[in-house]
């Protein structure tokens, strides 16, 4: 018999080989220098925290890997760049190509092997905080704080190095 003031919590955890993506990136430093472009193997992780387990408000882990994915193959095999970072500058920008400077350098990459991340800078952490952000969007809003209590995605750049943001939902009126 469980002690008087036991209480359950849950977390499920999804992680999948297939849940990957490759991308190239350069990593801005407070004083205007940058990495050179270079590129990841990323890995990533979704850890979920719910209210309950109970059969009537079961999720199903592909609702996660579904999201998961999504991200995933939107970032696999692209040049990720912050579009919100000081030192990057947009010089012209098409359909065809995306011509920039980064703290200082001119580029030139063709427009549909880039994406713009919401952030001031590409690193694992601005990348698990984006990715968060980008899974909770998918997620269905009746879910979010009634089953689902908060999520944690970690990013890997390589084993054993990487980051993770924890997102909380906001407190249910009702605690259903």
């Amino acid at each position: 018999m469980a002690p008087e003031n036991y209480k359950e919590s849950y977390r499920a955890h999804i992680r999948k080989e297939a849940l990957k993506f490759a991308s190239a990136h350069m990593t801005v430093f407070p004083d205007g220098s940058k990495e050179a472009l270079h590129g990841h193997n990323y890995r990533t992780e979704v850890s979920v925290d719910l209210r309950t387990i109970a059969l009537e408000q079961m999720i199903s882990f592909d609702v996660f890997k579904s999201a998961m994915k999504q991200i995933c193959d939107a970032w696999d095999e692209k040049v990720l760049l912050a579009k919100n970072c000081p030192f990057f500058k947009v010089i012209a920008s098409s359909q065809k190509e995306l011509e920039f400077t980064l703290c200082g350098k001119r580029y030139v990459l063709p427009a549909d092997e880039v994406v713009l991340i919401e952030r001031d800078n590409v690193t694992t952490e601005t990348l698990s905080a984006e990715f968060c952000k980008q899974l909770v969007q998918k997620l269905d809003p009746k879910l979010i704080g009634s089953v689902i209590l908060g999520i944690e995605v970690r990013i890997e750049e390589m084993t054993g190095q990487g980051a993770s943001t924890i997102w909380k939902a906001e407190s249910s009126a009702s605690g259903k």
